[in-house]
């Protein structure tokens, strides 16, 4: 990033400034489609995952009905109002025999996310990829919340799109990328100069792109963590809370609902005991409201009293047992609850 801001030049400029620029800027659009093993050719860098989503929805929507998973990001919900809605199950899956039905009515463009940004809990995106081929639908993967923590590649996903956001790698705010299938064509939602080979205008944020590229490829993973999200849970479900989602998650996330307390209760008292956690997406503006995804799983009583918790990679057994103590002081049985010692 820092050899970024030294550079000076407009990547589109054609003097040695210019072209400086421009190496940089490929070079880190190769980095990041290798660690999808993509083609840079077709990858196009946005202000992120929102952008990206959008782009995805109104370029390669047109002419076909939207189907959006049920617990899918408030940025695909907002880009596709009116979109036909795929129920998930009560694991939090998306409901595949749905899916099936769904893509019987004709034409399609298919919004399932890898992994969902409030329970981790992960789609079945490859089986929802091979009914979309056979009847002849594309889909878009918002992979946001997955990259970095989770292996994927274009192939293995069976995507025709794919969204990520530099911000959730530990890079840089205000970059992102839209990945697509070789050969497709995207129209441009926001026109200018050509960049992007025309298909997203405007002077790429060479700083936080050079950022996101090197944090896509220093990601860590976070397969050890599922160890510590365990053992924060079996401290959260003793001090009365309920585990939300089922089968496979992200080894890093959980989503823990404390019946009677409300989120934004939560969120503030484990704020003043030094815990940050969400309630519902961590975007949203400073909203606390209930969460859809819950919703959509049927978990309507426990909607209003849920967080997200998520560890960094960074985290401690400490860390763990710091926010057992916070947590329990939360519960109304907390007189009960015994905090596990490491």
């Amino acid at each position: 990033m820092l050899e970024a801001l030294d550079l000076t030049g407009n990547p589109s400029s054609v003097h040695a400034a210019g072209r400086s620029a421009r190496r940089l800027l490929e070079a880190a659009r190769a980095r990041v489609a290798a660690c999808l093993d993509a083609m840079p050719a077709d990858l196009v860098f946005t202000s992120g995952g929102t952008e990206a989503s959008s782009l995805a929805i109104h370029g390669l929507g047109a002419g076909r009905r939207i189907i959006i998973g049920a617990t899918e990001h408030d940025a695909v919900r907002a880009a596709a109002p009116g979109a036909t809605i795929l129920p998930v199950l009560a694991s939090g899956q998306a409901d595949l025999a749905a899916l099936d039905t769904l893509l019987r009515q004709g034409p399609a463009l298919l919004c399932l996310m890898l992994a969902n940004n409030e329970t981790g809990v992960l789609h079945p995106v490859a089986e929802a990829a091979t009914l979309c081929r056979a009847h002849g639908a594309l889909l878009h993967v918002d992979a946001v919340q997955a990259a970095g923590r989770l292996a994927f590649t274009c192939a293995s996903l069976g995507a025709h799109s794919i969204a990520l956001s530099a911000h959730k790698l530990g890079g840089p705010p205000g970059a992102g990328a839209l990945v697509l299938a070789p050969g497709l064509a995207l129209a441009a939602q926001i026109a200018g100069g050509g960049q992007e080979r025309g298909r997203r205008g405007g002077t790429p944020a060479l700083p936080a792109i050079a950022g996101f590229a090197a944090a896509f490829q220093a990601a860590p993973g976070s397969v050890w963590l599922g160890s510590l999200r365990d053992r924060a849970e079996q401290v959260a479900v003793q001090a009365g809370a309920v585990v939300c989602g089922a089968g496979e998650r992200l080894p890093n996330t959980t989503c823990l609902a404390l019946p009677g307390v409300r989120a934004d209760t939560q969120v503030i008292a484990l704020d003043l005991a030094g815990i940050a956690v969400s309630a519902g997406a961590a975007c949203s503006s400073g909203k606390v409201a209930r969460s859809h995804v819950l919703e959509a799983m049927g978990l309507h009583e426990l909607a209003g009293c849920a967080i997200r918790v998520s560890l960094p990679w960074n985290t401690t057994q400490a860390d763990i047992a710091a926010f057992g103590a916070a947590y329990c002081r939360l519960s109304p049985a907390r007189a009960d609850a015994m905090v596990l010692r490491s």
